[in-house]
């Protein structure tokens, strides 16, 4: 099915935090530029994918004692701070965790913010589903979850939260692959305290499996969900499309 609209694709791999916020701005700047030209220029949209080092943001909402750590216990887990200006509270970005950026025009697409965040949502609940873990959403809290169920309560598996200026989004989404979830106890994750977080691989080790599945071809997925979903034609930049191994064809339903 050919589309009107066109998003490129681009996985980053490891990326320092402030790279991947500036290589945002830069990308929203331009398609707020080119909107507002005369006469009206189209540029794509964009989704980048990236893994980062350690780092915990701080959006424009965020209670700073939901951090639980001081500078010096940040240094000595190789971590830092930054405060952003997303929504949402505080989460942890690092090894392990694959995070989307989608750069969109919404006004192209639709402008409804509310169904912007259920389309990444659904997109990540789709993209697990094919791994055999069950996730959902929980009333009143973004993101996505898993549970409750014979493992426990409901617990968070991926962290939303998005910028939007003059229709065009920022930020986006996290979701726990391999990630080392001893980070997230430096954090009140999202001001949530009652909640718990989990990831991909220990859901699946759960159900005695060993896999560890792969953060490019997790990518690769999730972002043609998406793109789907919001009728946009899939460009990949400079060959970046990852190739899904033996493994992780084993692991689909």
């Amino acid at each position: 099915m050919a589309f009107d609209e066109h998003v490129d694709i681009e996985w980053l791999g490891r990326v320092d935090y402030q790279v991947a916020w500036d290589l945002q701005r830069a990308t929203r700047d331009s398609l707020i530029e080119a909107k507002r030209a005369t006469p009206k220029r189209i540029e794509p949209h964009v989704i980048l994918g990236v893994e980062h080092p350690p780092v915990y943001t701080l959006g424009k909402n965020a209670d700073q004692a939901n951090l639980l750590a001081d500078n010096a216990a940040l240094d000595a887990i190789g971590a830092r701070a930054v405060e952003i200006d997303r929504g949402g509270d505080i989460t942890f970005h690092g090894p392990g965790q694959l995070v989307v950026y989608p750069i969109l025009d919404l006004d192209r697409i639709f402008t409804d913010l509310g169904r912007y965040l259920r389309a990444l949502e659904e997109a990540v609940i789709q993209t697990l589903d094919r791994y055999g873990v069950a996730a959902g959403r929980v009333e009143g809290r973004t993101g996505v979850w898993v549970g409750p169920d014979a493992n426990g309560p409901e617990r968070k598996i991926c962290a939303m939260g998005i910028h939007c200026s003059r229709w065009v989004t920022t930020h986006g989404l996290a979701l726990n692959v391999d990630t080392d979830l001893e980070y997230f106890s430096h954090i009140i994750p999202c001001g949530i305290a009652d909640r718990g977080v989990t990831s991909l691989k220990a859901e699946l080790s759960l159900q005695g499996k060993t896999e560890s599945p792969d953060l490019a071809t997790i990518f690769g997925q999730l972002v043609e969900q998406l793109a789907a979903s919001l009728s946009l034609e899939v460009t990949w930049r400079q060959a970046s499309k990852p190739q899904a191994s033996a493994t992780h064809e084993r692991l689909r339903p």
